[in-house]
C-alpha cells in the first residue's frame, strides 16, 4: 500500500481495467488513500498473467491491487487476499462479488498460509518483515517452485548497500539475499521500488 496510491490513479481512469476502476471508486468513496500506485498495479497485472493456478496477496485494503491482479490473471486462476480490517475486507469483497475465482479473507496476514503454495505471492500487508514483530513470510513453504514473490513500497537504493534511515535495510536484504530466491529490485518510479524474487527450482 502506498500513502497516496488512490490519488495517484487520478487522471488515468480511462486507461484502467474496469475492475480497477470499480475498486478505486470504493476506495475514493471510503476516503481510503493507501491503495497501490498505478506503477505497482501495472507490474502486478503483468506478473499475474504468468501465474498458472494460484495467486495470493496480503493487505487487500479496498481491493485496488487485487483488482489489478484479477484483471491480469488467466481464466480459472484462483486469487486469495487477506485484509485485517473487517469493514475494508467486506467492502473489498463486494468489488469481486461476481468473480468466483477471487476470495477476500478477513484476519491476520498469516491466514493466507492456508491457501498456498502460490505461483505469485504479493506481500503488501504483512509478511514483509519490515516492522518489528512481523516475521517474513516463509517463501519456501508458500511459493510453488518457480513461483514469484513481490515485496513493494521501498525507496529506491542509491548505493551498493540499500539503507533505511541510515543503516542497512535488513528487510530488503532479507529478500534480495534469500537463498531460496533469485531476487532483484525494480525501480517503478523516482521514489518507488519493489523487490521481485523467483523461487529456485532446486
Amino acid at each position: 500500500m502506498a500513502t497516496h496510491g488512490t490519488d495517484a490513479h487520478a487522471g488515468i481512469d480511462d486507461g484502467l481495467p474496469p475492475l480497477v476502476r470499480d475498486a478505486l471508486a470504493v476506495a475514493r468513496a471510503s476516503a481510503f488513500p493507501h491503495s497501490c500506485r498505478p506503477e505497482q498495479g501495472r507490474l502486478l497485472h503483468a506478473l499475474a498473467g504468468g501465474a498458472p493456478a494460484r495467486i495470493g496477496e496480503t493487505g487487500t485494503g479496498l481491493g485496488v491491487g487485487l483488482a489489478w491482479l484479477a484483471s491480469g490473471a488467466r481464466p480459472g486462476v484462483q486469487l486469495y487476499s487477506v485484509e485485517r480490517d473487517p469493514d475494508r475486507a467486506r467492502a473489498a469483497a463486494g468489488v469481486f462479488a461476481d468473480r468466483p475465482c477471487v476470495t477476500v479473507l478477513t484476519g491476520d496476514w498469516r491466514r493466507i498460509e492456508e491457501y498456498g503454495p502460490f505461483d505469485l505471492l504479493v506481500l503488501d500487508g504483512g509478511g514483509q518483515g519490515k516492522v518489528p514483530g512481523d516475521r517474513p513470510a516463509d517463501v519456501e513453504r508458500l511459493l510453488a517452485p518457480g513461483g514469484t514473490v513481490v515485496v513493494d513500497d521501498f525507496t529506491p537504493a542509491t548505493g551498493r548497500l540499500p539503507l533505511h534511515e541510515g543503516v542497512p535495510d535488513a528487510a530488503r536484504l532479507h529478500w534480495l539475499e534469500h537463498p531460496a530466491l533469485r531476487a532483484t529490485e525494480l525501480r517503478l518510479a523516482p521514489g518507488l521500488s519493489t523487490v521481485v524474487g523467483t523461487r529456485l527450482l532446486v
